[in-house]
């Protein structure tokens, strides 16, 4: 199976986002081919969720081709947050950065089991 382009994959979540009555915003444009993505779920009450890609182990050769997430913390700061992501440029500049606004805290994601 394919894999989706890490831009197609982006503009389609933002669409399910605003379908479910959320707010969606590329804050960090990556690869537009295989860039990496991360989603912050912002809920509005001064913390935020991060979800990251989830490892390669957690596919097998029928789920290669999606695209799973994981998550890499809740009711983080934007600190906090902020420091992952410079990490993450020394090591990847070309990463994804979606934000999501959900008080209930909805990503909308596929999760790696």
């Amino acid at each position: 199976m394919a894999r989706l382009t890490s831009e197609f994959w982006i503009a389609a979540h933002v669409r399910r986002v605003f379908i479910e009555g959320g707010f969606a915003a590329v804050v960090r444009k990556g690869s537009p081919e295989a860039g990496a993505i991360f989603v912050r779920v912002d809920r509005l009450d001064g913390t935020i969720d991060l979800y990251g890609p989830a490892p390669q182990s957690y596919f097998d050769e029928e789920t290669s081709g999606e695209r799973r997430f994981e998550c890499l913390g809740r009711g983080l700061s934007p600190l906090d947050v902020q420091e992952k992501f410079e990490r993450e440029a020394r090591m990847d500049p070309d990463f994804w950065v979606l934000d999501i606004e959900d008080r209930e805290g909805r990503h909308f994601l596929d999760l790696a089991e």
